[in-house]
């Protein structure tokens, strides 16, 4: 599946995609993770795999940090450090059940990773030990995102907690989605004042941050990501999300191998891509706005299938396929 607006990458992962996330003070290196064990950074502009590390247990998310560090998230409970400069490897230390997501703080200098043991650890690589402190959560981590001093844990039950980082002892917000199934992802605005979240049953939610009567009654839930085959309406997860940087729209990935913009502030969908080889596992635009990565990859949630090759495309964005349209 190729045409002028996108590319696929050499040497994409042999197995599930959890993750591919840009460097985001450089727009040409794209960081993927994947069920098959590696962790594999790419320079997207000259469609190179820079360097591939092998791991001992499947990477279930992957995150830029500074200094030529990345960070990963496994499911034998690890925290890792990766040093794409040196090739070296260290173990910052374990959670009681899979590490699901993980968020480097520039802010902070510190790691948070969140976990199936239901709680979220904060990690400073330069301490030994790592690891700073570790906080219950009511719930299964399944979902993470930070931005600025903002912490969004997306989590069983349909359960969300929002932190302030310099204040982790509490969460600043507890909120239950009006999505009623059970949450795939959380993505923060680009101008702090909320999020979106996405479930299994085909939806995706706009909510904010400020609680007074006037705001909360801008948020709302849509349907997305749906066919109708043969009069019957099947509905598909809404696996991945990812906020424009500068125009604030959002993309959102299904299992119906399809990817979305949106406006969510006028609720319009601004965008729809052609179909991918096959169901969309992650997205990530670059920190220009300019590259948008797709990973195509089978998450099993219908169990056993034929699948299409694990694939990441990048596709080269226009101002007409992220621009918020004109309301009239």
């Amino acid at each position: 599946m190729t045409d002028s607006t996108q590319y696929e990458l050499v040497d994409c992962p042999r197995d599930g995609i959890t993750r591919v996330c840009f460097d985001p003070s450089d727009s040409s290196k794209l960081l993927a993770s994947s069920w098959d064990r590696t962790l594999r950074l790419y320079n997207v502009e000259e469609n190179r795999l820079i360097q591939k590390f092998n791991g001992q247990s499947p990477i279930l998310d992957c995150c830029f940090g500074d200094s030529g560090k990345v960070y990963t998230g496994e499911l034998d409970q690890s925290v890792k450090q990766y040093d794409t400069e040196t090739g070296g490897e260290v173990i910052l230390g374990h959670h009681k059940a899979g590490t699901r997501a993980v968020c480097w703080s520039n802010t902070k200098n510190s790691l948070y990773s969140g976990s199936w043991d239901k709680s979220v650890s904060v990690w400073d690589p330069r301490s030994s030990p790592a690891e700073i402190s570790n906080h219950k959560l009511p719930n299964k981590v399944f979902s993470m995102d930070l931005q600025g001093n903002i912490l969004a844990i997306a989590m069983a039950e349909r359960h969300i907690s929002i932190y302030d980082i310099r204040n982790m002892q509490a969460p600043w917000q507890c909120r239950e989605t009006s999505l009623r199934y059970m949450l795939k992802a959380i993505r923060l605005m680009p101008n702090g004042e909320g999020y979106a979240c996405s479930s299994i049953e085909g939806r995706v939610a706009f909510e904010y941050f400020d609680m007074s009567n006037e705001v909360q009654a801008k948020r709302y839930a849509f349907k997305s990501h749906r066919q109708s085959i043969k009069e019957t309406e099947v509905v598909y997860p809404v696996n991945a999300l990812a906020f424009h940087p500068i125009y604030g729209t959002f993309a959102s990935g299904g299992s119906d191998c399809i990817v979305n913009i949106w406006d969510g502030v006028n609720r319009k969908r601004v965008r729809m891509f052609p179909r991918y080889p096959d169901e969309i596992s992650s997205l990530a635009f670059s920190s220009d706005g300019g590259k948008l990565a797709v990973a195509s990859s089978y998450t099993f949630d219908e169990g056993e299938r034929d699948q299409a090759p694990d694939t990441i495309f990048i596709r080269k964005m226009e101002d007409a396929d992220v621009k918020p349209r004109l309301v009239q």
